[in-house]
């Protein structure tokens, strides 16, 4: 749990209602020890992923033992939240110790599809705001957010012997794996980030509608995530999209006018929040 505020974009904001953020934090220690067993821990990380599976269905059907899945107990059972989203997130680490590169950008969604967008329907869940509409735009948010701390990681991920960059485009703009290491990009690598931040931008922008649909806290919550994926973004941007040598960050300022822009954007009723302020009904 002492990891989440280390995250871009931390699960359980400070933005969002009070009373549901022990709920976010249970999701978030969830997602967050599916991923570092599948990303860090030593041995057979298949077999303890299928543990942490024997652990889901017990939060459904009898006591974990596990205390970070004993602690979600009470939030499934609050909020009737089904174990598709969790088994999804089971299944993208799962994944990843088979695949790592992926052939096309579709290729590359349909993993966030795994990934990423379950936290989105968990969060909506625990709002009591899911909606098969609001379902659509947090997957564009969320792909769209894992897109952008992909192309912010690149160098690092290629040292755990992954590159999410599709394989297609790669080849389309004369980059080898060799290119990536050397941590030196050409053109053809700056060319290449030119077009996998606009389409992580195109993503964002599809998605940030949920910030005027759900309004208050939550939506402005949504419009923060949103800004702070836009504002990551613009830093690779100016950076003359190296990614290889350092890790571009945008600083505070920027990310502060980002999200007055995407506020603005978003027509104004995910405005800022007062302290009695509730979620969504």
């Amino acid at each position: 749990m002492a990891k989440a505020a280390m995250e871009n974009f931390p699960v359980a904001s400070r933005l969002l209602p009070r009373g549901v953020r022990h709920h976010l934090r249970a999701i978030y220690g969830f997602a967050r020890l599916v991923d570092d067993i599948g990303d860090e821990v030593d041995g057979d990380r298949r077999a303890q992923l299928d543990r942490i599976e024997v652990e889901l269905d017990r939060v459904y059907d009898a006591t974990p033992s596990h205390p970070l899945m004993r602690r979600l107990v009470g939030t499934v059972r609050r909020f009737d939240i089904p174990p598709e989203p969790f088994r999804r997130l089971i299944a993208a680490n799962r994944q990843d110790q088979e695949v790592s590169t992926y052939a096309t950008f579709q290729d590359l969604v349909a993993y966030c599809a795994l990934s990423a967008n379950p936290v989105g329907h968990l969060v909506l869940f625990v709002l009591e705001a899911a909606s098969p509409s609001r379902m659509a735009l947090s997957d564009s948010v969320c792909t769209g957010l894992q897109l952008v701390e992909h192309w912010q990681d690149v160098a690092e991920d290629l040292a755990r012997g992954r590159v999410y960059l599709p394989q297609e485009d790669l080849e389309r703009f004369g980059c080898t794996r060799e290119n990536l290491a050397a941590r030196r990009p050409g053109q053809g690598f700056r060319r290449l980030m030119a077009l996998e931040v606009g389409r992580a931008r195109s993503m964002l922008d599809r998605g940030a509608p949920l910030a005027r649909d759900l309004g208050g806290r939550a939506g402005f919550a949504v419009a923060a995530f949103v800004a702070g994926g836009r504002s990551a973004l613009d830093a690779i941007a100016q950076a003359g999209y190296d990614v290889l040598s350092a890790r571009p960050r945008p600083s505070a300022g920027r990310r502060a006018w980002t999200l007055v822009r995407t506020l603005a954007g978003s027509g104004g009723s995910a405005k800022s929040p007062t302290a009695d302020e509730g979620g969504p009904r």
